[in-house]
Formats: structure tokens, C-alpha cells, sequence
């Protein structure tokens, strides 16, 4: 277990170190991450398949982020938390994701499934009356991904805090940004 969370560690560096030095070699990225140049290259011997492999890294983690929140089962605004939360463990992976973005990742049955779920969890939750129903299921799940990523790129820009980031996004999600007496009749 241990190792596991040293590679994720590392991988979540070198996804950060690429968001913010983009054309970095492989001894560049080495060094911005503070390991050595041989570590880097028996974690991942090419530029090519690092990119690769933080990107295969950033699907897994988003579809863990998803099954570990239990959308299937837990409350909505609950599990509106969850899947944030589990989201967040990851940011740099969604980060280099974000930079890294190739329209053939929409194909990817791994994404396609786990976009399925959100809308089905939101779905789950118009139906039992917690979340709008003029905005459909497919629309919020959408609205969850552009909040979640604007704001973590806020957040590393040092627009907004760490400690706010979190309950902005379920702030805005979940109750808009009008207020009441503001809302459209």
C-alpha cells in the first residue's frame, strides 16, 4: 500500500509539474518534483507514455471518485459532498487532464460509463425532488464538471483558497448564485 501511495504521490507531482512547465523534459520534470532523474525513468521511461500513463491515471481516479462516493445509494446532496471530496484527492491529475485534453478521451468507454453514473445519480436526485428539474440530468452533470475544474485551476492560481474551494463548488451547484428574493419567477 505503501508503494501504491508513493506512486500516487509522484504521479500527482508530475501532473502539476506539467501543468506548470509544460514543454519540461523528463530531467526537468525530475527535478521539479524532487526526485532523481533514474526514479523518473523507471516510473515512466518516455515524455510519451508519462503522458500517457497520467492520463490512463486520471480516468481510473475519476471513476474511483465516482463509484467511492456510492451515488447509487447515498443521499444527493450527500453525495454531492462525496464526489467533490473524492474529486478533490486527485485535482492535479484533473489539472493535467484539463491541459492535456484530447477529444478522443470522450470516447473512452471508462469515461462514457462514469459520465452515465453522474447523470444517473442526478437524475436519481430530480426525480426525488432535491435537485431542478428545468436543468436536465445530462446539464448539471456538465455544470459539476465546469465548477470543479474552474475552480481548482482558481485555486492554483491562487484566486481562492484551498479551504473554500469545495464548498463554492457545492455552494453554486447546489444553490445557485442568485439569491431568493433575486430568483426568476
Amino acid at each position: 500500500m505503501a508503494e501504491q501511495e508513493t506512486n500516487e504521490a509522484l504521479q500527482n507531482a508530475l501532473a502539476l509539474a506539467l501543468v506548470e512547465h509544460p514543454r519540461a523534459s523528463l530531467q526537468e520534470l525530475a527535478c521539479a518534483v524532487g526526485v532523481s532523474k533514474a526514479t523518473l525513468y523507471r516510473f515512466c521511461p518516455t515524455r510519451e507514455s508519462l503522458l500517457e500513463r497520467l492520463q490512463n491515471s486520471s480516468i481510473n481516479a475519476y471513476k474511483r471518485a465516482i463509484e467511492n462516493a456510492q451515488l447509487d445509494t447515498v443521499e444527493p446532496r450527500e453525495g454531492v459532498r462525496k464526489l467533490l471530496e473524492n474529486c478533490y484527492k486527485n485535482k492535479e491529475l484533473t489539472l493535467f487532464t484539463i491541459q492535456h485534453w484530447q477529444p478522443e478521451l470522450l470516447e473512452n468507454s471508462e469515461c462514457t460509463k462514469a459520465q452515465e453514473k453522474l447523470d444517473a445519480f442526478f437524475l436519481r436526485g430530480q426525480q426525488s425532488g432535491q435537485f431542478r428539474v428545468d436543468i436536465s440530468a445530462a446539464a448539471i452533470t456538465e455544470c459539476f464538471h465546469g465548477l470543479f475544474f474552474t475552480m481548482i485551476e482558481a485555486e492554483r492560481l491562487g484566486r481562492v483558497p484551498r479551504t473554500r474551494v469545495l464548498t463554492i463548488i457545492e455552494l453554486v451547484l447546489m444553490e445557485g448564485v442568485c439569491t431568493q428574493s433575486n430568483s426568476p419567477s
